[in-house]
C-alpha cells in the first residue's frame, strides 16, 4: 500500500520546479514595457509593467523563502549564471519606473542591485568553465543593467557621480563579455534551448547603456569632452551593429535547427529580442538618427509576438502538469 502523501496544488508543484532562469520572464516582460513606452503605446506599456512587477514580487518572495527555508538549494542556485537574472530584471524595472517619475523607487532598486551584484557575480564567476551555455553572458547583462539604470537616473536627477559610476559598469560589462565569449559553447547555436540568444542580448544591453550615457550628458552636467563623447558614440554604434549581426545569425539558426518545444529558457530568447528593439530606439534617440525608429518598432512587434508564443507555451506546460498530476492521483486511488 502506498504511504500517505501531502496534497499539493498543480501550481505549487509547477512553481517548485521553477529554475533560476525563470527570472528571464521578468526581464522579457519588463523590456517590452520599456519599448512600448518608447513608441508611445503607453497603455500597453503599463499593462506589461504590471505583469512584470507581479512576476518580480512572486520571484522575490520565493527568493527570500528559499533563503530562509532551503539554504542549500538557495546557495546552489545563487552560484549559477541564471541567478543574475534577478539583477538584470530589477534594473530593467527601475529604468521603467524612472520614466514614470518614480525616481525614489528606482533609486532603491539601484541600491538593492548594487549590493546584490558583487555577491551573485562572484559566486557565478567561481563556476565558469569551458563550453558554457548562453547564460554565461548574464554577467555582462547584469553589469550593463546597472549602467543603464545608473545613467537613466543620472539624467533624471542631473547627478554627475551616478553617470560616472554607470560608465565604470559599462566598461566592466564589456570586459565580462570579452572574457565570457571564448567560454561560450558554439554548439548551442544549433542545440540551445533558448538562452543562446543572450550572446546577442548582452550586446544589446551594452548598446542601450551606451545610449543612456550619451543621453545623460547636458549643459548642466557636462559629463564628457569631445574625445570622450566620440569614443562612447563609436563604441555604442559598434555594439548595436554587432548585436544586430548576432540577432540575424541567431534567427537563421532557429530556421536551420527548429526547436519548437517549450522550455523556460525561451524567456531568455524573448529578452534579447526586446532588448535589441529598445537599444535600436534608444541609440536612434541619443544620436538623432530618426531613421532607426521604424526598424526599432518592427523589432518590438517581433519581440511581442515571441513573448505571446512563449507565454502560451508556459500556460500549456502548466496545464499539462495539472492533467498529468490528476491522472497520477486517479491511478493511485484505484490501486
Amino acid at each position: 500500500m502506498p504511504g500517505p502523501t501531502t496534497p499539493t496544488s498543480p501550481f505549487h508543484t509547477w512553481w517548485s520546479q521553477r529554475p533560476p532562469t525563470a527570472g528571464a520572464a521578468v526581464m522579457a516582460t519588463g523590456i517590452l514595457s520599456v519599448t512600448l513606452h518608447q513608441t508611445d503605446y503607453e497603455t500597453l506599456s503599463r499593462i506589461t509593467l504590471a505583469l512584470a512587477c507581479t512576476a518580480w514580487l512572486a520571484l522575490a518572495a520565493d527568493f527570500i523563502a528559499r533563503f530562509l527555508q532551503d539554504r542549500e538549494r538557495w546557495l546552489e542556485e545563487a552560484a549559477t549564471p541564471a541567478a543574475l537574472t534577478a539583477i538584470a530584471a530589477t534594473t530593467v524595472l527601475g529604468t521603467r519606473f524612472t520614466a514614470l517619475g518614480w525616481v525614489t523607487l528606482a533609486e532603491a532598486l539601484l541600491a538593492l542591485t548594487t549590493v546584490l551584484w558583487p555577491v551573485l557575480l562572484l559566486a557565478d564567476l567561481r563556476h565558469w568553465r569551458r563550453q558554457m551555455p548562453g547564460a554565461i553572458f548574464l554577467g555582462c547583462v547584469a553589469t550593463e543593467g546597472l549602467a543603464v539604470l545608473g545613467a537613466t537616473l543620472a539624467a533624471a536627477e542631473t547627478t554627475a557621480w551616478l553617470a560616472h559610476m554607470a560608465l565604470v559598469f559599462f566598461w566592466l560589462g564589456l570586459v565580462l563579455y570579452v572574457v565570457a565569449l571564448p567560454r561560450f559553447d558554439r554548439r548551442q547555436l544549433a542545440r540551445g534551448a533558448g538562452d543562446q540568444w543572450v550572446a546577442g542580448g548582452a550586446l544589446a544591453m551594452s548598446a542601450l547603456a551606451g545610449s543612456k550615457l550619451l543621453a545623460a550628458d547636458s549643459p548642466a552636467l557636462y559629463l564628457w569632452n569631445d574625445d570622450d563623447y566620440g569614443v562612447l558614440r563609436t563604441v555604442t554604434v559598434a555594439l548595436l551593429v554587432l548585436d544586430v549581426a548576432w540577432y540575424a545569425l541567431l534567427l537563421l539558426t532557429e530556421f536551420a535547427w527548429p526547436r519548437l518545444r517549450y522550455d523556460v529558457r525561451r524567456w531568455a530568447t524573448v529578452f534579447p529580442m526586446g532588448m535589441t528593439a529598445a537599444a535600436t530606439l534608444s541609440v536612434g534617440a541619443a544620436l538623432d538618427a530618426s531613421w532607426l525608429e521604424h526598424p526599432g518598432e518592427v523589432l518590438m512587434w517581433i519581440a511581442i509576438a515571441a513573448w505571446l508564443a512563449v507565454a502560451a507555451g508556459a500556460a500549456w506546460s502548466y496545464t499539462r502538469l495539472g492533467t498529468r498530476r490528476g491522472s497520477d492521483v486517479t491511478s493511485t486511488t484505484q490501486r
